[in-house]
């Protein structure tokens, strides 16, 4: 697993022996860039089920101002962490571990990129959802990306949250949210 863009590009991510993931292939991490392109520049990053940090460090190496990285594994937040440092990303990167929902209620907003990797059957992906669409959590302008195994069904919109587009990568699909105007500034 490498790095696919931005000046980090190339630069190979490790994660620990034996842990359980599912990590999101290049060819899906790149497109979700190439949907989210304009919001990655300048933007504070929220990578939620984070794994070894591929998808946040994704959003550094292509232009985000910083990240903070959620996951309850303690060997991944050491993975996050020496990824981090092996990209040169150590200053923009903050690791929590934490349950996504505890990091719900400590996290100060306001973040305007959401990076959501869940295990493709957490039944409580909804209610997280949810949550960052009522919660103030999110910059006006903040684009959420759910990735979602293609035979699960996803709502159009959660909480404040709607769906602007959704695109299907085989068994993988990016589902793109953002604020609708009656919730924007919360």
């Amino acid at each position: 697993m490498r790095i696919t863009g931005g000046v980090a590009r190339g630069i190979p991510l490790t994660a620990p022996k034996g842990a359980s993931l599912r990590p999101t292939s290049d060819r899906v991490r790149g497109a979700l860039f190439q949907i989210v392109r304009d919001a990655v520049e300048g933007a504070r990053a929220l990578d939620l089920y984070a794994g070894t940090g591929a998808l946040g460090i994704e959003a550094l190496s292509r232009g985000a101002a910083s990240c903070d990285f959620v996951e309850q594994d303690g060997r991944l937040c050491q993975a996050i962490r020496q990824n981090l440092e092996r990209a040169g990303f150590s200053d923009k990167g903050q690791v929590h571990r934490a349950r996504v929902e505890q990091a719900l209620r400590f996290l100060k907003g306001p973040f305007q990129l959401v990076l959501l990797d869940p295990p493709y059957a957490l039944a409580g992906a909804a209610e997280i959802m949810d949550g960052l669409g009522r919660l103030p959590l999110l910059a006006q302008e903040a684009v959420v990306v759910l990735e979602h195994g293609s035979r699960d069904a996803v709502q159009e919109d959660y909480g404040g949250l709607h769906m602007k587009t959704q695109r299907k990568y085989g068994d993988t699909s990016l589902s793109v949210y953002a604020l609708t105007p009656s919730e924007e500034g919360t």
